[in-house]
This record gives C-alpha cells, structure tokens and sequence, in this order.
C-alpha cells in the first residue's frame, strides 16, 4: 500500500529544522521564506478605474523558491499552509495558493501558538480553510499604505528635495513624538518647596522624618520661599503630636502576561533593547534554538499578540511547577486566563486564538539553556519566563503603617509619615517590573500611638521645579500608540524603526528628539494632510481593519471611501506646493576652495553649506543660522547647531566657548538673579536653576 505523502509549508527555515524532528517522514517541511507575491514598486498596484482590484506580482528572486514548493506540490496527496497565526500570515497562505495554482480540494490552512511537537500535531488533527476576512483585512491593510504612500511621497520629494516618504501610521506616529517637542519647548517650570521636619519621640534614640502636607484648612505646596519662611517660623514654637496612627494591608497584584505591547516595554526599560531587536530576538526565540539532547526546541509562543489569556494546559502546569518549587500557597488561586480588552490581530476571533508571550514549557528554566542561548536571547527569555511565572503566583501582601502629626501653632500644619514592609512575597519572589515601588521601612513607628509628643530637632526645606513632560522613549511611544489605538502589535517596530531610519527621528540615550527633517515633513503633513495626520482618524481607521476581519465591513467599502478624499487633498496640496520652491539660498560664507558664495543645502540630517560650483567644486561645509542674540558667555554671536545625531541645540560660534542651550537664548537678562534666560512659549524664563524667574516675552508676536 502507497504511503500518503504531505507537505507543510511554513514562513522560516528555522521553522522547518524545527518542526521536521516532530513529524514523521511522510511529511516534507519547506519554507516560502516569508510573503512570495506583493504589489509592484512601480505603481500604485490597484486600479481605481476597476473598484481598487489590486495587481500582485510574484516578488523578485522568488521563483527558484516557487519552482522547488511547486514541484513539491504536485507530489503531495495534501498541502498544509502553516504560516504565521495572524493576519499577514493568512495573507501569505492565500498568495501561496495563487502562486503555486494549488489544488483547493487538497489544500489546507493550520495554525499553532507555539512551535512544540504536541501544538504541531495538534493544529494538523484540526485543518480548515483560508479564512478571506482576515485576508481582506490585511490587503486593505496594504493598499491603504500604499495610497497613503505613494501619493504624498512624491509631494514630499518635492517639497524638501530628497527622496523622503509618507505612511499611514508613521506620519501620526512623527505628529505625537513632534507635539511632545513642542509642549517641552513650551513648558514653563513652577517653583514649589518641601519641608520636612526632623522630630524625636521622647525617650528614642533616633529621629523620624515627617513631610509637611498642609494646614487644617487643606493640602499645600508652597510656591516661593516667603511662604516657605512663614511656615518655618510658625513651626519653631509648635507642639508637634501624633493624630492618627492606621495599621493596615494591602495587595500588590501579579502583572499580566506578556503582550507584544508589554514586552517591548519592559525590555526596552529593563534590558534596553529598541522595540526592533526585541522583535528581532523574540523571533529567534519563537522559530528554535538549538538545545543540546533536544534539537531545534520552540521556546516561546507567538509573539504577536495583545491577548492576556492563557491556555488551561499552560496554566495547570505552572501551578504544579511553582507549588513544588516555592509551596502551594505561592501559586494563585485564579490563574490568569482571560483576554485582555483591546481587539487584536484579527479581531475578537484571533485574539482568542492567540495566547500571552510565555514559555511553551515553564520547567525549561533559563539556567538550563543559558549555554545555549546567546546574551540577547538568554535576557529575553528569561525576562519572558520570570513575567509568565510570577503572573501565575498569588498576589504579595504588603503591611501599612501612616502617621498623621499635627504641629499646633496660628494654624494646624500637618505632617506625615510611613512605612511599609512586605509579609508575604507572592509573585515578587520570582518577578518584580522595572521601576515597581519598593517597601519603606522605617525603624520606630511601629511603637508610636495617638497623642505621644515629639520633639522638633530640625526643618529642612528644599526649593524645586515642576519638570516638563519627558521626551518619548520607545517604551514610551509604544505604549502612547497602544493606548491611542494606533497600528497593531506588529507595526509598533518598524513604525519606530522608519522614523529613524528616515532621519526623522534621532535617539540620544533612550530618548527621542525630532529632527530639522522631521519637523519639515511633519508640518507639511499637519498643513496638508490634516485627516491623515489625525490620531483619531487613524485609530478609527484601526477598528474598521477589526470589522473586515470580522466578516462584519467590506474591504473595498473602506478604501472608496478614502481614495477619493485623499486625491482631493493630493490634488490640493499640489496646487498650493507647486508655487513654493525652496531655492538654494546664498549666503555671505565664502567657498575655501574656488571663492563662489556658499549656499544652503538640505540633506538627509538637515542643512548644510555647499559649493554652487558643484560638481566641478564639491566642498561642504556645516551650516549654522544665526539666533539673532549675542552668547551670553563671551558676546559673539549664538547660532543653531546640531548635534551628531540631529538634534537642534544653541551654541556659541566661537570653537573655544563651551555655551550651550536647548531652548532659544534671550537678550534679556534676568533682573532677579543676573543670568542669561531662554524662550519657553510666549515667555521667558531664567535658566538659574535656583531663581525660576519668568516673564512675558514682549516681542512674541502672538501677545
């Protein structure tokens, strides 16, 4: 009797050492290595005379890849697509079936959550069909990039003179990290103090620290040191008693399980990896790594997700392994196994196919592979198993003590103190988030009661300033995108990735800065292309690509109703931009090599000087616009520089003068302190750190 023979076609090569160990020689595993057909660089790649029918063609280089999975084909009994549990899997699947001419009767469609020998096994006793509306979810997907893309680059090109681009998510992705630059460069800092009060129970040896909070007649900060002076001398002849001494317990919650979302937020804080190589490592990691006595071994699940939930078998297993490892009361009583609530890749439908990121096997311990794994690889992963295991522990259980002290003088000041101290470790045995609130322990408290007189032995005040909003980190940026409903889980990375990779964006640290570039591109796309640039438009645009996946929208319903729009505004915007030229201006700096007038030139990183003899004479020079103001050091005269990776910064023109400033130096000097001070919005501000003095810029044309 003949042997049935099948075959599995997956994305990755690594995928197919992966799976070829868990299946028997009946079946043949082979890789697409990734999407085979997509639409042509050379056009728009959909007709709009045609209700938007969009043109594939077979991608370049594809075809020895195509040749082998055809031949391959026509020898199996049944083909199993097994590409990527998402949408853009699914779109991979259906253009293999067009690719190959795929016989329908004999091809079918498998997914699985993770690369183990039993989900393997398991999705072949389940095939089905290709499912059309996740299909049609990601072409729509697609071709709406593709509008957006490759009708307002050329635009841009125009514009700015390079070869620069648009794109759906990006440009609003650019508007939100260049309003943050704009509500920092604007923020204006407000003077505050803090008084804390050194005070001694009688008969104790040590002395505790309280924090001033207010009077009788409600909470306050100080604002200025007259206020802070006050309180200060009504406090030296106070009689300061305890109030209100309140024990008690609380619960500190074990964190979800990893999203896509989550896990790039907690490797970019704790392991400082960009939203990309965590993608990248998460891959690896996913597909197989090479463990030794075992083969290429899956070690995540799929790391495409918004989902929380957990599967049953994966929650029954970390509640044994932790109630043998740290006791039974250590694992919850309620494993976490609910979705989260924002839609996923997919929909409702995929979402709840997927899984959280967690270990495929929680008994396969990071210091069991740690020989195995590269340093990336070995971070990742254990960050991954350390989160799923705690999310699976029961809650710590933390003891509270606040005191309440009264100091009694014209008014009731009230102060405050605490402590706290862990009883019960929990979860936080195994896993603590970066950045989660540590105990307070404070010695003595616990012996203090309501009415006991303390002893003042010192007041100090400090003298602060509110601080402006922090500068967006990736971490940042992908959770601001998650929370706006901005791209999915498999967008936020090369989102980020495009605006570096466009000099849009420059990283100095973790930080991120918009560049000269960037803030051209992003006011053209404000000015122009207000609907496009729209957080709200483009989130919503989101949650239409959910209801087409969910069988619930037409795809093409979504895309006649924006084409037409944006070739209005296309149309509008080259009317109005083809009047504007940016013409090389000439400016009084001297060519050093043939004598010509230099000009202004815009490259990638900004502008720079070059020769107007080019190509005969191609020397360059860098480019700095006067500020208009005299360096506040040594009186020359302060311009506009960029650092190396772009970012805007003041600086004094003399090379031996170390002056610099992130905001716009002022003329005006500070008539409280002396020191120079800087633009902030419609005001300007003393950069004394100890003075804080503000005032109305008098030539701001907006006042």
């Amino acid at each position: 009797m003949a042997q049935h023979h099948y075959l599995v076609i997956v994305e990755s090569p690594t995928k197919v050492k992966t799976i070829s160990k868990f299946l028997s020689r009946n079946y043949t595993i082979m890789a697409s290595s990734g999407h085979v057909r997509d639409l042509p660089k050379s056009q728009l790649g959909f007709d709009a005379e045609h209700d938007y029918e969009p043109k594939y063609i077979t991608i370049r280089g594809k075809g020895d890849v195509l040749a082998a999975l055809r031949k391959e084909a026509r020898k199996a009994d049944k083909v199993y697509l097994a590409t990527d549990p998402d949408r853009e899997g699914e779109a991979i699947s259906w253009h293999l079936v067009a690719a190959l001419k795929l016989d329908p009767e004999k091809t079918f469609r498998i997914t699985f959550n993770e690369i183990t020998k039993t989900a393997v096994k398991e999705a072949l006793k389940h095939p089905r069909q290709i499912d059309m509306d996740m299909v049609d979810a990601q072409q729509t997907r697609r071709i709406l990039d593709r509008m957006v893309g490759y009708r307002i680059s050329p635009l841009l090109w125009a514009k700015i003179k390079r070869g620069l681009s648009a794109g759906r998510v990006q440009s609003v992705a650019l508007r939100i990290i260049s309003d943050r630059e704009a509500e920092i460069a604007e923020f204006i800092p407000q003077e505050y103090w803090t008084i804390d009060a050194e005070l001694r129970p009688h008969g104790a040896k040590k002395n505790l620290t309280a924090q001033y909070h207010g009077t009788g007649l409600g909470k306050e900060l100080p604002e200025n040191s007259d206020r802070t002076l006050e309180i200060e001398k009504a406090l030296r002849d106070a009689v300061f008693t305890v109030t209100s001494v309140k024990k008690g317990e609380r619960t500190r919650k074990a964190p979800l399980p990893f999203t896509t979302s989550t896990l790039q937020q907690e490797a970019a804080k704790a392991l400082n990896f960009s939203t990309q190589k965590t993608m990248r490592v998460a891959q690896q990691l996913y597909e197989g790594v090479r463990i030794k006595g075992e083969g290429t071994v899956g070690l995540i699940t799929y790391l495409r997700t918004d989902s929380t939930r957990i599967s049953k078998e994966a929650a029954a297993a970390a509640s044994a392994y932790i109630s043998e490892q740290y006791g039974p009361q250590y694992a919850a009583s309620q494993p976490k196994a609910q979705p989260s609530g924002g839609s996923a890749e997919g929909g409702q439908r995929i979402q709840d196919a997927h899984e959280a990121i967690r270990p495929t096997d929680i008994r396969r311990l990071p210091s069991a592979v740690k020989e195995e794994l590269t340093r990336e690889q070995l971070k990742l992963y254990e960050l991954i198993w350390k989160r799923f295991t705690g999310s699976c522990m029961a809650p710590a259980r933390i003891e509270t003590l606040q005191i309440k002290i009264t100091a009694k003088s014209d008014l009731d000041y009230m102060f405050t103190t605490g402590t706290s101290r862990t009883l019960f470790e929990g979860f936080q045995a195994v896993y603590r988030e970066s950045g989660s609130e540590e105990d307070k322990v404070v010695s003595g408290l616990g012996e203090l009661k309501e009415g006991d007189e303390l002893e003042l032995k010192k007041l100090d005040s400090q003298q602060h300033f509110t601080q402006p909003p922090a500068h967006f980190t990736e971490a940042s940026l992908v959770h601001t995108l998650e929370e706006k409903g901005i791209g999915r889980p498999s967008t936020y990375a090369p989102t980020i990735s495009t605006l570096l990779a466009r000099h849009y964006v420059t990283k100095e640290g973790r930080s991120l800065y918009v560049t000269e570039l960037g803030e051209a591109v992003n006011s053209i796309m404000k000015g122009s292309f207000p609907e496009i640039d729209d957080v709200g438009f483009t989130a919503n645009m989101e949650s239409l690509l959910d209801l087409v996946a969910e069988g619930k929208m037409e795809w093409k319903d979504i895309v006649r109703n924006f084409y037409p729009d944006l070739e209005r505004e296309v149309q509008r915007a080259e009317e109005t931009l083809s009047k504007v030229t940016i013409a090389d201006e000439e400016t009084d700096v001297l060519c050093d090599k043939c004598g010509r007038r230099m000009v202004i030139k815009y490259g990638p990183h900004g502008k720079f000087l070059g020769c107007p003899g080019f190509p005969d004479c191609r020397n360059t020079m860098p480019y700095y616009e006067k500020a208009g103001v005299k360096c506040p050091k040594c009186g020359m005269e302060v311009v506009l520089k960029r650092s190396r990776k772009g970012r805007k910064y003041y600086g004094c023109e003399n090379t031996e003068c170390d002056f610099i400033s992130w905001s716009r130096p002022s003329e005006v000097r500070c008539p409280k302190c002396g020191g120079w001070m800087a633009q902030k919005g419609n005001r300007i501000v003393c950069q004394n750190n100890t003075c804080g003095y503000s005032c109305k810029d008098e030539h701001d044309s907006s006042n």
